[in-house]
């Protein structure tokens, strides 16, 4: 179960990653996608009820930009092309609004599914997310370990009521 409970957090870290700016290209980042990229995400979920302090929130988002970098570092120049062009199909969605998900649905992949990455890649991946986990973990206090790992035990009763929150 333990097991089970990791892999979902280890795929929602994932999710979080390429929801949010996850090919920024320093070199050729616009200002705007640069400061959007730098923009706090509003907490969802567990972390709301977790009462981060400020320090905590500047180190998560310093080891996400830092995992960020090592996933870029991990993809070929068409992966990242590729992966540029589907984030912003779904910024043009929002745009237009029919980015918006119905309650109960879920996230797709994003980009991943047609990058075609080698099993090495996908490795490095897997490595990165589970070296991000646990410095994420380390930035925690005690209590807020246990609140997290309260939540993670009381999300299934909560996906079969409906809750994705």
């Amino acid at each position: 179960m333990k097991l089970k409970a990791l892999s979902l957090v280890a795929g929602a870290i994932a999710l979080t990653l390429t929801a949010t700016s996850f090919a920024v290209n320093a070199q050729t980042a616009s200002p705007l996608s640069l400061q959007l990229a730098q923009t706090p995400q509003k907490q969802k979920g567990p972390w709301k009820e977790l009462g981060l302090t400020d320090a905590q929130k500047t180190q998560i988002q310093a080891i996400r930009r830092d995992s960020r970098a090592k996933f870029e570092a991990v993809l070929t120049p068409e992966q990242k092309a590729k992966l540029e062009a589907a984030k912003q199909a779904r910024q043009a969605q929002r745009q237009a609004g029919q980015g918006q998900r119905q309650p109960g649905q879920r996230r797709g992949k994003g980009g991943f599914a047609e990058l075609n990455l080698t099993e090495a890649q996908k490795t490095q991946m897997r490595q990165i997310r589970e070296s991000e986990k646990q410095q994420i973990q380390a930035v925690f206090t005690p209590e807020q370990r246990q609140k997290l790992e309260q939540f993670r035990q009381n999300a299934p009763s909560r996906r079969q009521q409906g809750n994705p929150q």
